[in-house]
């Protein structure tokens, strides 16, 4: 298959993945990251189950084909999946807007892979006003143009990043757990998701299995597990002072953290989870331990950000529609909203 994935940091760790499969990828991003990943291809940096060193995985090694294009040289129509990988806030940029109308004109179905859910995709969220949550977008028009039965939502768990001592071509995986893509609206569109799930995860590196699997599911709601781990640890890295990792803001007051994880879980439920969908406190907080940085909204916000994305307000939001509130939730909200307020000062 061909994919084309929008965002080549992040967006690296899918490639990877599935160059390894035999399939085909296009990255999408900014010009001199598509002349160095044509000129060199992209490198993750992967630690295997039951190895103390970890792997570079080159792009270059894959049986699959990767390039890199400008948003204005993407075709979406010659792909057969769009994945979305960048911050949410990137999508407002008058090329990348441009490319998404492309995309929703052609009706290639697509896959976001941010924590920030497209607004095209909450719409298929039963009984949720999904219009009134526009407010919590940098650009809410930019989902407008989409089908959302042509849209899903892909929680990002893995833990990757970029090292600032590295080109921009590298990726280091710090947690490789799963990508949990929900379905589509079309069995047609999922049969792609699927074929993906098996191939990668037939794919083996000197006879070993290699972390970071793609899992489809058929529920709407497994991605949303992903926002009691959001509101709990990566927003909450974000205080009036200065930032924190992941692990101590999880772990400096775990009886908070745990309520705050409970509530975020007990609304998905009130929007339809199942229990089944979510994850046990205990099992994040385990992963916490080993998340020694702050979360990528925290550092954007204190590299002078005026935009991250805002799925703490979402949730905020939400909540409020269903008669639920949190005072731990709200203050960590009003955080977010002066350090951003004075970025844009």
């Amino acid at each position: 298959m061909r994919i084309m994935i929008l965002g080549a940091s992040y967006g690296s760790l899918l490639s990877t993945k599935l160059l390894m499969a035999g399939h085909d990828v296009t990255l999408v991003c900014l010009p001199e990251e598509a002349a160095l990943i044509n000129a060199d291809g992209t490198v993750v940096r992967i630690t295997l189950r039951g190895e103390d060193a970890p792997r570079l995985i080159r792009s270059a090694d894959q049986p699959g084909k990767l390039d890199a294009v400008a948003p204005g040289d993407a075709v979406p129509g010659d792909y057969d999946l769009v994945a979305m990988a960048m911050q949410e806030p990137q999508y407002r940029a008058a090329e990348v807007k441009d490319l998404l109308a492309r995309i929703a004109a052609a009706r290639v179905p697509a896959m976001s892979i941010m924590n920030m859910p497209p607004l095209a995709y909450l719409k298929r969220l039963p009984g949720l006003d999904a219009e009134a949550l526009r407010g919590c977008f940098t650009d809410a028009s930019v989902w407008d143009p989409f089908d959302p039965e042509l849209m899903t939502l892909c929680s990002p768990d893995p833990q990757a990043f970029r090292p600032p001592e590295e080109k921009l071509n590298f990726l280091h995986v710090g947690l490789p757990t799963n990508f949990k893509a929900a379905a589509f609206g079309d069995p047609a569109h999922t049969a792609i998701l699927e074929q993906l799930e098996a191939d990668i995860a037939a794919v083996r590196l000197d006879g070993k299995d290699v972390p970071v699997k793609l899992r489809v599911h058929q529920s709407l709601f497994v991605p949303l597990a992903k926002w009691s781990m959001l509101l709990t640890g990566n927003y909450r890295c974000v205080t009036e002072g200065e930032a924190r990792p992941i692990k101590e803001a999880v772990h400096s007051d775990i009886e908070t953290s745990a309520a705050i994880y409970a509530w975020v879980n007990a609304l998905a439920r009130k929007l339809g989870a199942d229990p089944a969908d979510q994850v046990p406190f205990e099992k994040y907080a385990n992963a916490a331990n080993g998340l020694l940085k702050p979360s990528s909204a925290a550092r954007a916000i204190y590299a002078g950000a005026p935009h991250i994305e805002r799925v703490d307000k979402v949730v905020q939001q939400i909540a409020g529609t269903l008669g639920m509130q949190m005072d731990a939730v709200d203050q960590g909200v009003a955080i977010v909203d002066a350090k951003l307020a004075a970025n844009r000062s």
